[in-house]
């Protein structure tokens, strides 16, 4: 890239402006928390305790199955992504990505050919490039990449495995996006927002002399998680940014993936509250779970308006603001706990209303079939 003493004006009005539309990203103090990257088993062995302790309480070990009884499995792990969104498109259209789904065949031979096709559909639903492209099976941000054109979907669609699905949906070019959990317990006429995750992509800024190797290095943030970023920009890391020049890290919105979340619990508002919980009313049977959304300002968000949902997480969705390097780690433990509790409580509630949910076998075979498919995936970029 070439060398510049200052960016001229007219670039910087193409360049994105990081973080537009989401409140200001506060980066005093420890730029992550002590637990933010432990490995499962050490950060979730009292929560996996407590979940135990929920089966035997409530005598059911698949209760969180009956959450959501017209989600796959209630949405807790191995759940359709495109059958789940396609229950919100027929109940809140206009909040929906509009989306794709594509079966790979069980024996691909041509991946031009099925991305020729893959866009032929595309264009029938009323969509084009860029998209979006993720497995319909999956979670923490697996597999997940922004698709430009139609030989970017070919080296996509060869790097997929067969016999398996994927989405492509429309891009929501917004910076802004957040994670919007959502609770409504038997008996009750409204659900609420019990937790609000604001999520801020991370960027470094050029300054003409360093290359994006050594400004991911320098970083007090990106620095400590360079195993996840120098990889991912493993063809350009030798280039120097222009001073000024903003350089996203991620495209995913993935704690794992090396997404910034913070706590905006403090944010949510009567109306935010309503609108959701109106979506939520008018898919059926769908009482937990979590939105994850892009939208235009934040201001907006709270008057329930300028959102787009990309997904809906049901049972197995995670209160996600605990990965805010502020929270104690008991706190987010704690949190994670009544998480739980409301998941056990709802799913028994469910169960005495006769919804006996998904079956320990089909349960099973729908949790192995995700784990064999993750690997699998092309790198999340």
């Amino acid at each position: 890239m070439t060398m510049l003493a200052e960016p001229p004006a007219k670039l910087a009005t193409i360049w994105p402006v990081p973080h537009a539309g989401m409140p200001p990203l506060d980066t005093a103090g420890e730029p992550l928390s002590a637990f933010e990257f432990w490995s499962m088993r050490r950060f979730y062995w009292p929560v996996a305790l407590y979940a135990l302790w929920l089966m035997i309480r409530h005598r059911g070990v698949t209760l969180p199955l009956s959450a959501n009884p017209s989600f796959p499995g209630g949405g807790f792990v191995g759940e359709s992504k495109s059958e789940i969104l396609g229950l919100a498109v027929k109940s809140a259209p206009r909040h929906v990505a509009p989306f794709i789904a594509i079966d790979r065949p069980a024996h691909p031979e041509d991946a031009v050919g099925e991305a020729l096709a893959a866009e032929a559909a595309l264009k029938a639903a009323g969509l084009d490039f860029p998209v979006v492209a993720k497995p319909d099976l999956g979670c923490r941000g697996a597999g997940v990449r922004l698709v430009r054109d139609l030989g970017q979907l070919a080296a996509y669609l060869e790097g997929f495995p067969a016999d398996a699905r994927l989405v492509l949906q429309r891009h929501i070019a917004h910076e802004a996006e957040a994670g919007v959990f959502y609770v409504r317990q038997a008996g009750e006429a409204k659900g609420r927002i019990v937790s609000l995750t604001l999520k801020y992509f991370p960027y470094v800024h050029g300054d003409g002399r360093r290359t994006l190797r050594q400004l991911i290095l320098a970083d007090p943030r990106a620095g400590k998680l360079s195993h996840l970023y120098l990889p991912r920009h493993a063809d350009r890391l030798d280039t120097v940014p222009a001073p000024g020049e903003p350089v996203r890290l991620a495209f995913a919105g993935s704690h794992s993936r090396g997404s910034i979340f913070r706590d905006g619990t403090a944010l949510i508002t009567p109306a935010m509250t309503d609108r959701f919980d109106a979506i939520a009313q008018s898919m059926p049977e769908f009482w937990f779970g979590r939105f994850d959304i892009r939208f235009e300002d934040i201001g907006r968000l709270q008057a329930g308006e300028g959102f787009t949902i990309l997904e809906i997480n049901g049972a197995g969705a995670e209160m996600t603001h605990v990965w805010d390097r502020s929270t104690p780690l008991a706190k987010a433990r704690r949190d994670l706990m009544e998480q739980y509790r409301l998941l056990f409580t709802i799913g028994r509630a469910n169960r005495d209303r006769g919804h006996r949910g998904q079956g320990m076998r089909d349960f099973i075979r729908a949790y192995r079939r995700e784990k064999a498919l993750t690997p699998l995936y092309p790198p999340t970029l």
